[in-house]
């Protein structure tokens, strides 16, 4: 590979990594204007009114295919998304992106559960390092009370969420490509969290640095960065694709302490970067385990990873 398509590579892994990493700095600015259900709603339809401007979103999905589209809008959009607000009112933005850090693991593990089999054995090591990373994490929380408490079951259940929601998706956007199932999926999940966002946005105090987060919570977390994952599969292959997944963690945690003077407990940090550490090792494994089948990658194969 020349030093230009390593770049190229780079680039397009960095860049999803780094919006979905100060996502969770975006929904904490959102909160100081509307409430969580609020933040959930309008991300989504920023997102979905972005990623209807790129033509492959509109590309035809069968009827057939919508029952699965439709529970995806709960598991993948509605229902995680709606989490994280209600998370970060009790927990640090940092901490948030965090413990998405360990996204990879709960896919590992529902996808397990579902095909009723253990997955190989270096596999199952990178679980292991990466689930002990996000104890750690949520050790120190724990301690503060049941309000801390209660803000890391909210990402535990939102990361069980994306566990379903990945396994669902990945046949689906291996039929149809990534885009037009996303954004049906995002149509669905307006639809949801309308009843209870509305009233949020309708009362909310607005101002200027709440919108423009907002504003890029929804263009760029839940739509360009969908979009230049999807295309950098294409390029370069989904599993260093994924690999933006990786920087969620390091960029919350910059972010959220020097943004917004965030403390985060040093357990905390060991943990997020034992729990990277788990999902790279798990990464690794599959890639000497399941070589790619020559053409996978200018299939578009495209196995995206949520945003937060």
């Amino acid at each position: 590979m020349s030093t230009n398509s390593r770049l190229t590579a780079w680039i397009l892994i960095a860049i999803p990594g780094l919006i979905w990493g100060a996502s969770f700095l975006f929904i904490a600015e959102g909160l100081e204007a509307v409430g969580p259900a609020g933040v959930t709603f309008v991300r989504i339809l920023v997102g979905f009114a972005t990623l209807a401007l790129f033509p492959g979103a509109w590309k035809r999905v069968p009827p057939s295919d919508w029952g699965a589209i439709a529970l995806l809008g709960l598991v993948w959009l509605a229902f995680p998304l709606t989490m994280f607000p209600f998370a970060e009112q009790r927990v640090s933005s940092a901490l948030t992106g965090m413990l998405n850090g360990a996204t990879p693991l709960f896919v590992a593990i529902v996808a397990s559960v579902l095909a009723r089999s253990l997955p190989p054995r270096g596999v199952l090591f990178g679980l292991g390092v990466g689930m002990l990373g996000a104890v750690l994490m949520a050790l120190p929380s724990l301690g503060e009370g049941r309000s801390s408490t209660a803000g890391i079951a909210m990402i535990l259940a939102a990361l069980v969420s994306y566990g379903f929601a990945l396994n669902v998706a990945r046949p689906l956007q291996q039929r149809h490509g990534a885009l037009p199932v996303i954004w049906r999926a995002q149509a669905v999940s307006l639809l949801l969290t309308a009843p209870l966002g509305i009233p949020e946005v309708l009362k909310a105090h607005w101002s200027t640095g709440p919108v423009l987060s907002l504003l890029a919570l929804g263009a760029l977390g839940t739509a360009v960065a969908f979009v230049i994952t999807t295309y950098a599969a294409g390029k370069i292959g989904a599993t260093r694709a994924s690999s933006a997944a990786f920087l969620m963690p390091p960029v919350a945690l910059l972010l959220g302490v020097i943004l917004r003077n965030e403390h985060v407990a040093p357990l905390a940090v060991l943990g997020g970067a034992t729990c990277v550490a788990g999902a790279w090792v798990m990464n690794r494994a599959r890639l000497s385990a399941a070589p790619v089948p020559v053409g996978a990658a200018a299939s578009g194969e495209s196995r995206v990873r949520p945003a937060a």
